[in-house]
C-alpha cells in the first residue's frame, strides 16, 4: 500500500470534524502513535483502521476508496500460500485440577500453493505478573510433551506434529497435514476444519487464557467451563502492538449447564495482532472451602498480584530497555501492568489517579503506567523515565503505596518536573508534568530506581494508618501560582 493516497484524506477529514489525531485515536481504539505514523507517511493503514475511521467522521465513503485505491497498488502475490481463518473457537475446561483446551479452525487456503503444515502455540504462566515465579517453576517442572498429551486432526483425519520450539512454559509445533497412511494438503481454494487438543495440570496453568490473532479472521470464540461449586467469576481485556488494554468490547455471557458453568465470548472481524485474554477467580475452593479473607488493605493489593513491603524487587533499581530493539518485551510488559491495574481496581477506588512500576509486579524493567486524577484522560506509559528537573516549588500531600496500601504517608513534592523517557521507536522524549501528575509520575520513577515514598517524608514523620486517613476519594489541592 501507498500510504501517501490515505495519509492526507485522513488528514483532511479529521480536521474537517474538529478533532486532533490523539481524540480520533481513542475514538476508534488505536494508539495516537499510529496515527501519527499513518499521516506521517511511516506506516501503512490497516483495512480494519480505515473502516472505523470512515464510520466515525462520516467521510461518505471517500477515505475508504483512498484506502482501497492505496491497497490497490501493492503488487499481486505471486506463488504465495495464504491462510486465512473463517472461524476460530476454543474451549477450556477445568476439571479435577487439570485444564483440557480444544481448539477447533475452520481454515481457507486463499493463495496459489498449497498449504502442507500449520503452526500453533501452546504457552503457560503459572503467576501472570510475577515472572520471577514462573520462571522458577518451570525450571524446576517444565512443561513436558507427554503430559501435554497433545493431539490433532484435519477433517477428522489425525494429523502428524512435529516440534518448532521446546522451552519450559512455550511450545510451537507443526501440525502437519499427513499421517502414516495419506498425505492431505491443504489445496489453493480449499477449506479444512483443524481439531487439536491438549491437557495442562491446575499446578502449571494460571488462572487466564488468552487468543492472539495472527491470521486474517472472520470470527473468534472462548468457552471456560467450569464446576459451578467453584463459585467461578470470568472477565477479560483486549490488547494489541498499537493500543493499550482494554476491557473485552463484547460481554462474556455466562450460562450454566448441568453442574458446570459456561463463560462464552466471541468478536467478528478481529484486527490481527488483537489478543483477548480471559480471565479468572475461584470465589470457593474445591469442596466449598471458602477463600481466605482479605482483611486489609495490602492483603487485598498482594491478593492483585502487587509485591509487597519487605520484597528485595522494591529495593532494586529496574533494568532499561533497548529500544527498539526490545519493543516488543516493552510492550509485553506494559500489557502485564495494565492487566495488574484492572485487578487492583476491582479492590480499591483511585480519586486521585494510580500509578504501577513494573517491579510492584515482580518485573525487573524500567516501565510505568500512570492513570492521571481526570478518569477521561488516557493512561500513561512511561519507559525508561528519568526525573532531569524540578522546580524549587514543593508543597505537602499525602501519598499511599499499593506495596503497603495499609498507611499512608505525608511526602513533599515538587510541582513540577521535567522528565526523560524513551518511545518504544527508540526516540528520547521530554515531558513536563505539574501538581497532582507530577506527584503521580515521581512516584512512579521512584519505584524504578528502587525507592519508595518514605524515603521522602521529613525528619520525624511516619505514615499514619489507612484509617486514620481523611482524604480517600478526594483529589488533592493545589492553590494557584
Amino acid at each position: 500500500m501507498t500510504p501517501s493516497d490515505f495519509a492526507p484524506a485522513l488528514t483532511a477529514w479529521h480536521t474537517r470534524r474538529g478533532l486532533t489525531k490523539k481524540a480520533l485515536a481513542h475514538a476508534i481504539g488505536f494508539d495516537p502513535s499510529y496515527v501519527s505514523h499513518i499521516e506521517a507517511g511511516r506506516h501503512p493503514a490497516s483495512g480494519d483502521f480505515a473502516r472505523r475511521a470512515e464510520q466515525h467522521l462520516d467521510a461518505g465513503g471517500e477515505l475508504w476508496k483512498a484506502w482501497q485505491g492505496a491497497a490497490g497498488k501493492q503488487p499481486a502475490p505471486t506463488g504465495a500460500a495464504e491462510l486465512f481463518v473463517d472461524s476460530d473457537h476454543a474451549e477450556l475446561r477445568y476439571h479435577d485440577g487439570v485444564y483440557t483446551a480444544r481448539m477447533r479452525r475452520r481454515v481457507v487456503n486463499g493463495g496459489t500453493e498449497p498449504v502442507s503444515r500449520y503452526l500453533v502455540r501452546i504457552s503457560v504462566d503459572r503467576y501472570p505478573g510475577r515472572p520471577e515465579h514462573s520462571n522458577e517453576l518451570y525450571r524446576r517442572h517444565p512443561l513436558a510433551w507427554e503430559a501435554l498429551n497433545l493431539k490433532a486432526a484435519c477433517n477428522n483425519e489425525p494429523m502428524r506434529w512435529t516440534v518448532k520450539h521446546d522451552k519450559d512454559s512455550f511450545k510451537e509445533v507443526w501440525l502437519c497435514f499427513d499421517n502414516e497412511e495419506s498425505r492431505f494438503p491443504l489445496y489453493p481454494g480449499q477449506a479444512a476444519t483443524l481439531e487439536y487438543a491438549y491437557t495442562v495440570g491446575e499446578d502449571q496453568w494460571g488462572q487466564w487464557f488468552q487468543r492472539a490473532v495472527r491470521l486474517p479472521t472472520n470470527r473468534i470464540g472462548v468457552d471456560l467451563v467450569f464446576p459451578a461449586g467453584l463459585d467461578p467469576d470470568a472477565w477479560g481485556t483486549e490488547t494489541s502492538t498499537t493500543a493499550e488494554a482494554v476491557p473485552l468490547r463484547h460481554p462474556i455471557k455466562r450460562t450454566c449447564q448441568g453442574d458446570d458453568v459456561v463463560f462464552s465470548w466471541s468478536a467478528q472481524d478481529p484486527p490481527i495482532g488483537a489478543r483477548y485474554r480471559l480471565e479468572w477467580r475461584w470465589r470457593a475452593r474445591p469442596g466449598g472451602e471458602p477463600r481466605p479473607l482479605l482483611r486489609t488493605s495490602s492483603d487485598r493489593m498482594a491478593a492483585a498480584g502487587i509485591v509487597q513491603d519487605g520484597d528485595p524487587a522494591l529495593a532494586r533499581s529496574a533494568r532499561r530497555f533497548r529500544l527498539p530493539e526490545e519493543a516488543a518485551a516493552a510492550q509485553e510488559t506494559v500489557d502485564h501492568l495494565h492487566r495488574a491495574i484492572g485487578r487492583v481496581r476491582e479492590h480499591h477506588e483511585f480519586g486521585k489517579g494510580m500509578g504501577l512500576a513494573a517491579p510492584q509486579i515482580g518485573i525487573d524493567r524500567a516501565a510505568a503506567v500512570v492513570l492521571p486524577p481526570d478518569p477521561d484522560a488516557s493512561p500513561l506509559v512511561l519507559l525508561n523515565p528519568r526525573i532531569i528537573g524540578s522546580s524549587a516549588e514543593t508543597d505537602e500531600h499525602y501519598e499511599g503505596c499499593l506495596s503497603f496500601f495499609d498507611v499512608r504517608g505525608l511526602v513533599p513534592r515538587p510541582r513540577r518536573i521535567e522528565v526523560e523517557h524513551t518511545a518504544p521507536e527508540g526516540a528520547t522524549v521530554i515531558t513536563v508534568f505539574t501538581d497532582a501528575l507530577a506527584r503521580l509520575v515521581a512516584h512512579e520513577v521512584d519505584h524504578l530506581h528502587g525507592i519508595v515514598y518514605t524515603r521522602h517524608m521529613r525528619p520525624g514523620l511516619s505514615p499514619i494508618p489507612v484509617e486514620e486517613y481523611r482524604g480517600t476519594g478526594r483529589p488533592w489541592r493545589y492553590r494557584r501560582t
